[in-house]
């Protein structure tokens, strides 16, 4: 199923949507004119629409009854009462694409009934600079067209990779909230630069361009992260005594169960 000559609409006007917006404008895979968008924030769909040339639909209704896509970039807490409200509007069957964490496809169609175009999505901010990793999961009655339609989107935003949804709570607890996890590292290692007596921006772009680095490597060299890390960590030297007392203070540990607490929480939204 092509993209081409569809219409998009964004149910929400978030930084995942506005990240999808851009990447869309930007590599022309939908034309800004051909973008509906509509919020319960006035003020910001009005922003989004001037910064980009979209069109401006004032409720969800009208927006779901004049897309052939819609996707629906709304906090989970509000899933349900943004289903109900667009169900009646949905005669032209679009494909419905879900970007709200935890939410099933199973939750979805217990609001909407067997509906058949029905993708969930896992995206990350990093959608923001082109960068993101979205993880597509197609409904129980959907199909491959619904699919490539789909990765068709995601792509203009970074890399795409179908799962099956019973694994979208892992893929939430380590892409979806990943970026907060390197954050959070990157976080550290700067405070401990200007503990040592770095200035904080030199430490910082120390820092960041580390990390921007390693992540290259990573992907270029297709090696191990084991393998990249036993490189640097000579025996009895600087890395190896800072691996150790990661080590000692059971940090690997800290971060499976963080991660499993992530993927936890996922699941309490979907029953939630």
């Amino acid at each position: 199923m092509s993209v081409k000559g569809k219409t998009v609409g964004f149910v929400g006007a978030g930084n995942m949507g506005e990240a999808l917006i851009r990447g869309l404008v930007e590599s022309n895979v939908v034309p800004a004119e051909h973008i509906l968008i509509a919020d319960v924030r006035a003020d910001r769909v009005h922003q989004l629409a001037d910064q980009y040339g979209l069109r401006a639909v004032a409720g969800n209704a009208p927006l779901v009854s004049g897309a052939d896509v819609v996707i629906l970039a709304v906090k989970p807490q509000i899933m349900a009462a943004v289903l109900r409200e667009t169900m009646p509007a949905l005669t032209k069957r679009p494909l419905v694409i879900s970007l709200a964490a935890g939410v099933s496809t199973a939750t979805i169609q217990s609001v909407l009934g067997k509906y058949p175009r029905l993708i969930r999505v896992m995206p990350n901010t990093p959608a923001l600079v082109d960068e993101g990793m979205a993880a597509i999961s197609r409904g129980a009655h959907g199909d491959e067209s619904h699919l490539e339609l789909a990765e068709s989107l995601l792509a203009a935003t970074g890399r795409v990779v179908r799962v099956p949804e019973k694994q979208q709570d892992a893929v939430t607890a380590i892409s979806g909230s990943g970026p907060a996890y390197i954050f959070f590292v990157v976080e550290s290692m700067i405070e401990a630069g200007v503990h040592m007596g770095l200035p904080r921006a030199t430490a910082t772009d120390l820092v960041v361009q580390t990390v921007v680095g390693s992540a290259k490597l990573l992907r270029e060299t297709g090696e191990h992260p084991t393998v990249l890390r036993e490189r640097v960590t000579s025996p009895g030297g600087t890395t190896a005594a800072a691996v150790r007392e990661l080590e000692d203070h059971k940090v690997r540990a800290a971060f499976l169960s963080a991660i499993e607490a992530a993927r936890n929480r996922s699941r309490d939204l979907a029953a939630e």
